[in-house]
């Protein structure tokens, strides 16, 4: 068993894209998960999960509680070791000083050494207080509908966690390093990084896997998949676009060293196309990710923005077994009718005048 110490404002959002690299992730505080199953080189290349540990226990966030734990666990390990503490959102009021300098005295009298700088082990403490909520991740307002039952209105309960572990694996931080003004190429309203990467991780990027964004736009979408090591297919409608995407595709991913994730970066293949008439065979790609058109206008010519996002979602079913559209409405009716199934819906707040809903389609 591990547990995940997760970021962003959303949780349910951080658990369904750690999902693509843990099995049975269950949110059990703000903040924290637990899974049963981990592939630690895929943690590295989370946005949104910053470490996975493996699970010593869980107790209530005080630093007694978790004292008292640490006392008792069995501890299979040898070596030097360090606490690390953290108190989630700042929601337990717990000193996580106090609390590295009481485990480290634990550790060091049940036999361990302390290093601060080069340990062998790092044990890492999580403490979170706050509302839980719970439910599924349906939200039944993007979908303009209603279930008739208590599970159209999330439940919530006060919980108090302290989760402690043995840090396995920790996600790589270098997001920043490619903010979209920053890349060669470069237009307003380009996804940011986080959720370009998190979006590629549900759509299932991998090393192995082929990943199509039939909008691709600037290539953000591309540039995350191919850095966790994706082989990555994009089209554009409009030309500008297409050779803006191979520009920052080839600034990222033609570079012969291991991505910063640890794995070799995907190849890459861009080229200008219709998101509705998609050059590929059946069945071809592992999943597609597309940003739709925002506003009420698509930028082609030969298409409103109703044709548009319907043709791609037929596209997209035709080549793929999943898919994620991001955009700032709900296309649900439009998905059933290209005979997908909604499995995920989230809203993500980019700023007062525009909210981003994450469909996730099987």
């Amino acid at each position: 068993m591990y547990f995940l110490e997760l970021g962003g404002e959303d949780d349910r959002f951080a658990a369904r894209e750690a999902a693509s690299a843990a099995a049975d992730v269950s949110r059990i505080a703000p903040g924290i998960a637990v899974a049963r199953g981990l592939a630690p080189e895929r943690v590295r290349g989370l946005a949104y999960t910053h470490r996975a540990s493996e699970l010593l226990g869980r107790t209530d966030a005080t630093l007694e509680s978790a004292r008292a734990l640490l006392e008792t666990a069995t501890l299979e390990r040898e070596g030097s070791v360090a606490v690390r503490a953290t108190d989630i959102r700042g929601s337990s009021g717990v000193s996580t000083t106090e609390v590295e300098r009481t485990l480290g005295g634990v550790l060091v009298d049940r036999g361990f050494s302390v290093d601060l700088e080069e340990p062998d082990h790092v044990l890492r403490a999580a403490f979170s207080v706050g509302e839980l909520e719970s439910g599924d991740d349906l939200e039944p307002i993007l979908a303009g509908e209603t279930r008739g039952d208590s599970s159209t209105t999330p439940q919530s309960e006060r919980v108090s966690v302290c989760a402690l572990g043995w840090l396995t694996a920790e996600s790589v931080r270098d997001f920043g390093s490619r903010a979209p003004t920053d890349k060669p190429f470069f237009q307003p309203g380009s996804m940011d990084p986080l959720l370009a990467r998190a979006v590629a991780n549900v759509a299932g990027a991998r090393e192995g896997r082929q990943i199509l964004d039939p909008m691709c736009g600037t290539g953000g979408v591309l540039v995350e998949a191919g850095l966790v090591g994706a082989d990555v297919v994009g089209t554009d409608a409009q030309e500008k676009m297409a050779r803006g995407a191979c520009t920052n595709l080839e600034h990222f991913l033609d570079d012969p060293t291991e991505s910063p994730t640890g794995t070799p970066r995907g190849s890459w293949h861009v080229g200008r196309g219709d998101a509705t008439r998609l050059p590929l065979a059946d069945d071809s790609v592992d999943g597609v990710v597309f940003d739709a058109p925002y506003g009420r206008q698509s930028k082609i010519e030969t298409h409103r923005l109703e044709d548009l996002v319907s043709g791609a979602l037929a596209e997209a079913r035709r080549v793929a077994p999943r898919a994620v559209v991001v955009a700032d409405r709900s296309w649900l009716s439009e998905a059933r009718a290209a005979g997908w199934e909604l499995e995920a819906a989230f809203e993500r707040r980019v700023h007062r005048s525009l909210t981003r809903y994450v469909l996730v389609l099987e």
